[in-house]
């Protein structure tokens, strides 16, 4: 079983990757950082777009874990701009078979803004065939859900 881990935070070795080591310190995985890719915006045609590359790390994994800080209310730019630009690029259920958690962190995050979050990866999972297994918040959190995968 292949697993990767995409790390959406500017610290590559910060509170997401720590989370991502308790959700997976059972399991051999590989780490993406998407501070390392230039993934341009959606709709910019600029040379040296890598998102190529990106996609098809994830379709290599049989569990992709995505992970970001929440910044200003939500998912970071960095995933966000991933997710936005899936769209076009990979078909609907392209990704079916594998399976997707969601680590999701920061400093004081209210309610509402986890379940946004929580929406826009589940949406996302299901419209490329992503079995959705669940958020994590924290490293506890984490820790159980270790557990399932």
């Amino acid at each position: 079983m292949k697993i990767l881990f995409v790390n959406g935070s500017p610290n590559k070795n910060g509170n997401t990757a720590k989370i991502a080591g308790a959700l997976l310190k059972k399991q051999k995985f590989e780490t993406l950082n998407l501070i390392d890719y230039r993934i341009n915006a959606y709709g910019q045609t600029l040379e040296g777009d890598e998102l190529d590359h990106v996609i098809a790390q994830i379709e290599k994994a049989d569990v992709v874990v995505i992970g970001s800080p929440l910044y200003w209310h939500n998912i970071c730019g960095s995933v966000r701009n991933m997710l936005d630009r899936f769209y076009g690029k990979v078909p609907k259920g392209g990704l079916s078979g594998k399976k997707m958690y969601f680590i999701f962190q920061g400093a004081a995050p209210e309610k509402w803004m986890l379940e946004a979050g929580e929406y826009t990866m589940q949406r996302f999972a299901g419209l490329y065939g992503l079995k959705y297994m669940g958020m994590v918040v924290n490293r506890n959190e984490a820790e159980k859900l270790s557990e399932r995968i």
